[in-house]
């Protein structure tokens, strides 16, 4: 989602980010936190940035092609994949 205006970096909300849901959080300047217009969501910007690491684990393989699944208990092996193959 693109950011609105220019100026303090604008995060996605992690709660509605979790939901599939892209969100960005406004700052309040008063109170020194960032909130959700949608789910009110409130914290401030050191737990915003954990709890928006914690939502990119979700898609840490993204850009990753599958080669070989394996046995079991065995790690998938993974590739980068490039645009434009099949």
């Amino acid at each position: 989602m693109a950011q609105s205006k220019k100026g303090k970096l604008n995060f996605r909300c992690p709660s509605c980010f979790m939901r599939d849901i892209d969100i960005d959080m406004f700052f309040d300047e008063d109170k020194k936190e960032y909130y959700c217009l949608r789910c009110n969501f409130r914290g401030e910007e050191a737990e915003v940035v954990r709890l928006n690491e914690v939502a990119r684990y979700r898609y840490r393989s993204l850009r990753m092609r599958v080669v070989d699944f394996g046995e079991d208990n065995e790690p998938l092996k993974l590739q980068p994949h490039k645009r434009g193959e099949q």
